[in-house]
């Protein structure tokens, strides 16, 4: 069925990012599946709008910007977008609104495990600048009160509170009976914060079937090839199981 819906994939990115990660998406996921970028408040063109540390903020300000598409869809979330993603998936569940075909977390420990970015978010600037520095995400060349330190490390503590006040959200109970999403949780080889290994842990977060992939990357993996033909591949077969009963029905 050539002339199908592409199926929507709705991102959202990690701490201190807007969505120029996606970028490159259209072409990377292949055909079948539609990238669509989700910006949080106060970066970008959004940069003037007060940035969002709560989960009740959180789903205010997408309870404006996101509405289910008619068809399945499909949610990916990478580091603190993992965990923006899965709030949302469980949001849509307890108003019993319709839930993603499939939520893919990337680079992100399960809620109930210890993450060392977001349990970073009360640590001294110095602490924090060197743990960020670890894993490469300070530009080369980032000096104090640079541009870098004063437009972009304001975003990330703020981002980091979130994932804390999200991680800490994510472990009462759930409403509205068991949320069964299917859920897909891919790591990189090479992160130091989110192993592979921490993937298996993604299994007590829904009722609903897991799937556990690892790409080649660190922990911005997100910026690589694999991770977009990954995510392509499961669009399209989000996308064929959704059409057979269609198919059937009509046959």
């Amino acid at each position: 069925m050539p002339d199908a819906q592409p199926v929507e994939l709705h991102c959202f990115a990690h701490a201190g990012a807007g969505i120029s990660a996606f970028h490159g998406w259209p072409a990377r996921l292949g055909p079948g599946a539609t990238p669509v970028p989700h910006l949080l408040p106060g970066r970008d063109r959004r940069r003037r709008e007060p940035r969002v540390t709560t989960r009740e903020a959180l789903l205010a300000d997408l309870s404006d910007g996101f509405r289910a598409p008619d068809g399945p869809y499909v949610l990916y979330g990478h580091s603190l977008g993992a965990m923006v993603a899965y709030t949302l998936a469980r949001a849509l569940h307890e108003a019993g609104l319709p839930t993603p075909a499939l939520l893919a977390v990337g680079a992100c420990p399960p809620p109930d495990a210890a993450s060392e970015l977001s349990d970073a978010c009360g640590r001294s600037p110095d602490r924090l600048l060197e743990l960020l520095g670890s894993l490469g995400a300070v530009p080369e060349g980032a000096r104090p009160g640079g541009l870098w330190h004063r437009a972009v490390l304001p975003v990330l503590r703020d981002d980091l509170t979130l994932a804390d006040s999200l991680r800490a959200a994510a472990r009462t109970p759930v409403a509205g009976g068991p949320f069964a999403v299917p859920l897909l949780a891919v790591a990189g080889d090479g992160d130091p914060l989110a192993p592979p290994g921490a993937t298996a842990g993604w299994a007590r977060w829904t009722a609903g079937p897991v799937v556990r992939r690892t790409v080649a990357g660190d922990h911005f993996f997100v910026r690589g090839h694999a991770l977009p033909r990954l995510l392509g591949r499961a669009c399209r077969v989000v996308g064929r199981t959704a059409r057979a009963p269609l198919a059937a029905a009509h046959g």
